[in-house]
C-alpha cells in the first residue's frame, strides 16, 4: 500500500511558538510541514514569507516544507522560496499569466512543482501541462483562511483528478486542502488522494499523535472508518 501523506498546516499552529509546535507535528508522525503564504490581494487575508521558512530550517525542521502560494503575481517571490528552503512550491493557475513558465521557473529553482485548483477551477487547465506536475491539490475550501468547512462536492473533483492522473500515467501527488476532520478523512482517502493537508484537526487537538495516529488508522482500515 502507497503511504499517504499527512502535511500539518502551520497555518493553524502556535506561532508564538512556531519551531517548537511544528516539531511537535513532526514527531507525532506528520510527514512534511504545509506552508501558507497569503498576500491580502488575491486571497483576503496575509500571512508569512519566506523570511519564516528560512528561519524554520535554522531552527532545525529538516521535513519536507511544502509552500502554498496565494499570492498574485507569483513568479516573483518564488525563487525567494525556493532559496529559504523550500520543496516543493504549488500556486493558483489564476495568479499566473504563463501557467507553463511559472512551473518550468519552479523546478528550474530546484523544487517540486504544483497546482492548486480551487472549488470551481476547472479540470481544463490542467490538459496540457500535466507532464510538468508533482502535485495537484484540491482545495476543498475557498482558499484564504482556516477552520473553514470542508465543500462536499469536492469529492467528485477528486475522484475526477485521480482518475486523471492514473490515466496520464505520471508520477502525480494528489493531495486535498481544506476543511480536512476525522469525520471525513475516510470519504477523501476513499476517493484517492495521496496527501492530507490538515490545520486544526492537528494543531487544535490536545493529543497531536492521537489525532494522526487515528488519520492513519482509516487509511489502513477503510471497513472500519465508519466508527469516526
Amino acid at each position: 500500500m502507497k503511504k499517504c501523506l499527512i502535511a500539518p498546516s502551520i497555518l493553524s499552529a502556535d506561532c508564538a511558538r512556531l519551531g517548537e509546535d511544528i516539531s511537535k507535528a513532526l514527531d507525532a508522525g506528520g510527514d512534511l510541514v504545509h506552508f501558507d503564504v497569503m498576500d491580502n490581494h488575491y486571497v483576503p487575508n496575509l500571512t508569512m514569507g519566506p523570511m519564516v521558512v528560512k528561519s524554520l530550517r535554522n531552527y532545525g525542521i529538516t521535513a519536507p516544507i511544502d509552500v502554498h502560494l496565494m499570492v498574485e503575481p507569483v513568479d516573483c517571490i518564488i525563487p525567494y522560496f525556493a532559496e529559504a528552503g523550500a520543496n516543493y512550491i504549488t500556486f493558483h493557475p489564476e495568479a499566473s499569466k504563463h501557467i507553463d513558465r511559472t512551473l518550468q521557473l519552479i523546478k528550474a529553482n530546484g523544487c517540486c512543482s504544483g497546482l492548486a485548483l480551487n472549488p470551481a477551477t476547472p479540470l481544463s487547465i490542467l490538459d496540457y501541462v500535466m507532464h510538468k506536475l508533482d502535485t495537484i491539490v484540491i482545495m476543498s475550501v475557498n482558499p484564504g483562511f482556516s477552520g473553514q468547512l470542508f465543500i462536499p462536492s469536492t469529492l467528485h473533483k477528486i475522484h475526477q483528478v485521480r482518475q486523471l492522473i492514473n490515466k496520464s500515467g505520471y508520477d502525480i501527488c494528489l493531495a486535498v486542502d481544506g476543511g480536512i476532520t476525522i469525520s471525513n478523512f475516510s470519504k477523501i482517502a476513499a476517493e484517492g488522494a495521496d496527501m492530507f493537508v490538515v490545520g486544526s484537526a492537528v494543531f487544535n487537538q490536545i493529543d497531536y499523535k492521537k489525532a494522526i495516529d487515528s488519520m492513519r488508522y482509516i487509511i489502513e482500515n477503510p471497513m472500519l472508518s465508519s466508527y469516526y
